[in-house]
């Protein structure tokens, strides 16, 4: 049997945002617990992240920002933005495995190695622009994954499917000219951060390339059914991705202290296993899982057992 790859390491720990700040590093850790508890056979392959090269995160990131956030990590300053992106002096390395961790799982999943791949790591990435750090997020885990996918594998259509429930404008301002990689987002709207209308579809080249599914506070998995079987199901099967990267928030939860949507467990189970079964149509079922928010930790890691059930059944 081939396993499901979860990528993790223990120095997300040292990642310090301070007293009472939602993204902790108990994030991961309950993650880890969980599935450790949970799955006992031979389902899973632990794999420990290791630090990407600076050349993987500047294919998204300019490289005098990224020598911002190190200087800044090292000097000890605790605001990397305006306020929200809380940060210590080992945040910049412990990013740095979390991007690694994100390449990592391209290659298990591009290699044969797993059939699938998680990443449990923090900080999250998916708001974090080109020069500008936000929303808790350093670096543009998923973003540079896709950019690895592309070099590293010559893959010429990458889908990114982002389920938090914020909406991840780093990631579509990442791609929104380039028809080479199909964003795709589910998230709560009106809401935080105020991006991720209808009407951005992509510009230029990546015209027809982004899709967005903005929700209501309150919506339930039956309106995330009836979007992905009427809009964006038959949009990636026009895209025909080769590797599919999801950006996978738990915070669309209803016990979320954070936002207002209503997944529950067996929803994100469900959500899962439909996003898994067109990888398997589409790609040979290769499928990369990356962690962004959640803030529940009880809601965290049942969830996240819901989620890897989904990876690695099938069903």
């Amino acid at each position: 049997m081939i396993p499901t790859a979860i990528i993790s390491h223990p120095d997300c720990a040292l990642h310090d945002t301070g007293s009472y700040h939602p993204e902790r590093a108990e994030r991961t850790q309950v993650v880890v617990d969980a599935l450790q508890r949970f799955f006992t056979g031979n389902e899973l392959l632990w794999l420990e992240a290791e630090p990407a090269a600076l050349k993987w995160i500047e294919t998204v990131h300019d490289a005098a920002y990224v020598r911002q956030v190190e200087e800044v990590c090292l000097r000890g300053e605790s605001v990397l933005d305006r306020g929200d992106t809380q940060v210590c002096e080992d945040s910049f390395a412990v990013a740095r495995l979390a991007v690694g961790a994100g390449l990592m799982a391209v290659d298990v999943v591009m290699q044969g190695r797993a059939k699938n791949a998680f990443s449990v790591m923090r900080p999250p990435g998916h708001h974090a622009e080109r020069a500008e750090a936000m929303g808790f997020c350093l670096f543009n885990n998923i973003a540079i994954a896709a950019r690895y996918a592309q070099q590293r594998y010559g893959l010429s259509r990458v889908a990114i499917i982002d389920i938090d429930v914020h909406h991840g404008n780093g990631t579509q301002s990442a791609f929104y000219r380039d028809p080479t990689v199909f964003f795709v987002s589910f998230h709560q709207y009106p809401f935080y951060p105020g991006t991720g209308m209808k009407r951005e579809i992509g510009d230029g080249p990546g015209e027809g390339f982004t899709l967005n599914i903005p929700l209501v506070a309150g919506a339930s998995y039956a309106e995330y059914l009836s979007d992905w079987q009427t809009q964006v199901l038959p949009a990636l099967q026009r895209f025909s991705p080769e590797l599919i990267l999801l950006s996978t928030g738990f915070d669309a939860h209803v016990d979320d202290p954070l936002a207002n949507l209503n997944l529950n467990d067996a929803d994100y189970h469900e959500l899962t296993r439909l996003i898994n079964d067109f990888a398997l149509q589409s790609c040979d079922g290769r499928l990369v899982s990356i962690m962004e928010g959640g803030y529940s930790l009880d809601a965290l890691a049942r969830a996240s057992i819901c989620h890897v059930r989904a990876l690695c059944n099938g069903k």
